[in-house]
């Protein structure tokens, strides 16, 4: 007797644990409320990799920072027109990563060369620019050919991108209004001789001439462009920049 309650009782367990098992394997392969019921949607994160300079077998354009990528970059050297030379170097180092496809990237803190490609001083007249060129970016496997522009200088608002000038940098006039106030000053002298013919075309084409020539010699003038050490610059790719050893 004692022996049919021991065999019914491990029965019984048995049991039990097999429907347990059961239990649990379909309350796994149900889906919560919180995850999504389509497994294609869940795509694998994709994983960060600092170049090495190596392809490791894929396609040259993983490697590639696209053109018209921007980033901020710091100033090591003081710049400015007054006693600058034409060629003189510079450097700046990366103040962002550069990245590249499938999560490549190059950490910030890169060091970038360049050199001074033109000078013009504010003198009289005018306003004091200078052209900039970048030349190579120095990674831990190697220089890389660059070719960037500026596009803006953060938080300096003497200063500011040439239009449509690679690596144009100019300062702005600090006196608009004592240059607007020679350009109106100037519009009326240049209309006196016109007025006094009493030829409207000839005064209206006068007063054009002298405000344009007032304001010319007015703003900028005698304001140096002065980049100081530390100095933020915003670049823009101009072209391909491939995280790879030639």
């Amino acid at each position: 007797m004692n022996r049919l309650k021991i065999r019914f009782a491990a029965a019984s367990g048995a049991i039990l644990v097999v429907a347990l098992a059961t239990g649990m394997a379909c309350s796994a392969q149900e889906p919560t409320p919180d995850s999504p019921r389509d497994g294609a949607s869940q795509a694998p994160q994709q994983l960060r990799q600092k170049a090495d300079g190596d392809r490791h077998g894929l396609p040259l354009e993983t490697y590639a920072v696209t053109p018209g990528t921007k980033f901020l970059v710091r100033l090591e050297d003081e710049l400015g027109t007054k006693g600058t030379q034409e060629n003189a170097t510079f450097k700046v180092k990366t103040l962002e990563p550069l990245e590249a496809g499938n999560g490549i990237y190059l950490p910030s803190g890169a060091e970038i060369r360049g050199h001074i490609s033109h000078v013009e001083p504010a003198g009289v007249a005018g306003r004091a620019k200078l052209w900039l060129t970048f030349d190579e970016i120095h990674t831990k496997f190697g220089d890389l050919p660059i070719v960037a522009e500026v596009v803006s200088v953060p938080g300096d608002h003497s200063v500011k991108p040439g239009v449509s000038q690679e690596g144009l940098i100019e300062g702005r006039s600090s006196k608009q209004q004592d240059a607007a106030e020679a350009a109106a000053a100037g519009a009326a002298i240049g209309a006196v001789k016109g007025v006094k013919d009493k030829n409207k075309k000839e005064a209206a084409e006068g007063a054009a001439l002298g405000a344009l020539t007032a304001y010319l010699m007015e703003s900028g003038r005698g304001h140096e462009l002065n980049l100081p050490k530390g100095a933020k610059l915003e670049l823009e790719l101009e072209r391909a920049l491939y995280l790879v050893k030639e």
